[in-house]
């Protein structure tokens, strides 16, 4: 186990980091030490993702899927040792909301404490996942022309600095091979800590993200290691507004949130009113059931009732078992990367902190989406959803 500095140590640091950064000091006003929960956004400044007057409403299955309350099974790791699934989720005192939809019908839909189907929650990083849906898009449009275009093609003020920004591509952004000089750090072990906590503080309550985009540095060439990092979805996400000329919250509600029928508008963080640069890389809040929609899309193959939304070649690429990059692709995560090499019938997620999850299992005909305040259960809850829908077939929801 890593040893922690002295605790002395630790707030002589960060007090002398906080005098120098005024990010610090907002997100402890904002949220204290333990950093963002689902609900923070109802402190900060946001912009509004419009719904339409098109709503899609789920069906109810005439079966529920009851079973789940009591099923017990053996979770991975395996101190998750003959537990139910509600056990394993910590449903009690963490999860807030969890939605299965099979065959394109509620099966399962339960909350927890004073969270219901129409409150909206941060999704964290699934953020990047739909923030890749909409770049996928904007290729569909023409506004990007190849993902495999360098990213100062685009911003281009960029080409002044680092020659390497010439060779980043958009492709490089989509699989977290940026090389960019960015850490998501949010713990406290050395002193070197202090500068990626203080550039993450920047990204998630400074006041200006396209600044601090300028400002970066690379740690390698693009292209040469896979390391995640947010900063990579928040220069794809100014990619994005400067190839459509929209605004990131306009372009998502246009193509995305009005089509697909969502229930309620969603929100998401920025950076200040003054520059409005959204928070494409974890600031989105949206509705379990609305979350769940993205999800029937790319089961879907990017269609919706007859409607081409994204291009199938779009969810192919993204979905395809593939166990390079920690099978990371196109900000979407593949479960065989997590041991399960059964390729015909796996499934794949999108992935917040404090286990946000959006899970996809196309063969199965299944959508999982799960909001919660925390995951301190024993399971991890992707590698949980895909062991469920292993043994779907053997649980019938119909008659």
């Amino acid at each position: 186990m890593t040893n922690r500095l002295p605790i002395i140590t630790f707030l002589l640091a960060l007090c002398a980091l906080a005098l120098s950064s005024c990010s610090v000091i907002r997100g402890l006003r904002a949220d204290g030490k333990d950093g963002p929960n689902i609900f923070s956004f109802e402190q900060r400044e946001v912009d509004t993702i419009a719904n339409g007057e098109y709503t899609f409403q789920f069906p109810v299955a005439q079966r529920q899927a009851d079973w789940i309350d009591t099923l017990h099974f053996y979770a991975k790791p395996h101190r998750c040792e003959d537990i139910t699934v509600l056990e394993a989720l910590n449903a009690k005192s963490t999860t807030q909301g969890l939605l299965i939809i099979h065959d394109d019908s509620i099966v399962y839909e339960r909350y927890w404490g004073d969270f219901s189907a129409d409150r909206i929650a941060t999704i964290f990083s699934v953020s990047k996942s739909i923030t890749s849906l909409l770049c996928g898009i904007a290729v569909d449009d023409g506004y990007i022309r190849s993902i495999d275009d360098p990213v100062t093609d685009y911003l281009p003020e960029l080409k002044k600095k680092d020659p390497r920004w010439q060779r980043l591509s958009i492709r490089h952004l989509l699989d977290m091979r940026s090389g960019l000089d960015f850490d998501d750090t949010y713990e406290f072990t050395t002193l070197k800590d202090l500068k990626m906590i203080n550039a993450m503080a920047r990204l998630n309550y400074g006041h200006n993200i396209q600044k601090q985009i300028r400002g970066l540095k690379f740690r390698c060439e693009p292209g040469t290691k896979r390391r995640y990092e947010s900063m990579t979805a928040a220069v794809l996400g100014v990619v994005i507004e400067r190839a459509s000329g929209k605004r990131f919250v306009d372009y998502l509600s246009e193509r995305v949130w009005k089509p697909l029928g969502m229930d309620h508008p969603a929100v998401v963080n920025i950076d200040s009113r003054k520059h409005d640069n959204a928070h494409t890389f974890g600031g989105i809040s949206t509705t379990v059931r609305d979350l769940a929609k993205i999800g029937r899309l790319y089961l879907n193959n990017g269609m919706w009732d007859g409607r081409r939304i994204v291009s199938e070649n779009w969810i192919r690429q993204t979905v395809d078992c593939d166990t390079s990059y920690h099978g990371y692709h196109f900000n979407w995560y593949n479960i065989n990367y997590e041991g399960f090499i059964r390729p015909e019938y796996s499934g794949y997620y999108a992935l917040g902190i404090c286990s946000q999850v959006l899970y996809v299992n196309p063969h199965k005909n299944l959508v999982i989406a799960r909001i919660g305040l925390s995951n301190n259960g024993c399971a991890y809850l992707p590698v949980l959803f895909e062991q469920l829908s292993g043994i779907w077939p053997h649980q019938k929801t119909e008659e």
